[in-house]
């Protein structure tokens, strides 16, 4: 797993609420450029075989009129020269909204909530995929998905996100540690 900076405050923030909720699925470029520029260990870059976005409910991606995780992962592509796979993960069923869930709200919230679409399940048996999300809070969804990676075969699943909430017992820090790192 790996993510570019938090997202309780600054730069990072600013971001993912433009992306998500604003309707500036441009700012996906950018992000993705950030989120290609982090480090991993040289096994998995020799290994990964594709990017697989987190999907949205289909009401919710009718509301932003995309998935901004799907945007990111398209932008991630070309830096990582990796396929794209977005119809490896569905999403069964409609979620509430996760931002004012408790961490156990949010696991019940998405459990079987994602599965692999059967057409996929070749494409995916023994692939190391790299799940795309703009952000990850409690893991709750990454892990859903995970779970849905792994019971459809994935041999390795790793995790980008561009942002991530704060661990309790995180210092703060000032905005322009997103700058620096």
């Amino acid at each position: 797993m790996r993510s570019v900076c938090r997202t309780d405050v600054g730069t990072g923030t600013a971001l993912v609420h433009a992306l998500k909720y604003n309707g500036w699925y441009a700012v996906a470029r950018p992000m993705a450029r950030r989120m290609a520029r982090l480090d991993w260990p040289a096994d998995v870059v020799r290994e990964r075989t594709a990017l697989v976005p987190v999907p949205l409910s289909s009401t919710r991606r009718r509301e932003r009129g995309y998935n901004q995780a799907e945007r990111l992962a398209s932008a991630l592509a070309g830096e990582w020269r990796l396929p794209v796979w977005p119809n490896v993960l569905m999403r069964e069923r409609d979620t509430k909204s996760q931002v004012r869930l408790t961490p156990s709200e949010r696991a019940s919230n998405v459990s079987r909530a994602f599965a692999m679409a059967d057409s996929a399940r070749a494409q995916i048996r023994g692939a190391h995929v790299v799940l795309v999300d703009d952000v990850i809070t409690t893991a709750a969804t990454i892990n859903a998905c995970a779970q849905a990676l792994a019971d459809g075969g994935a041999r390795i699943i790793s995790c980008v996100t561009f942002g991530r909430a704060p661990e309790p017992g995180d210092r703060a820090v000032a905005n322009y540690d997103f700058i620096r790192n």
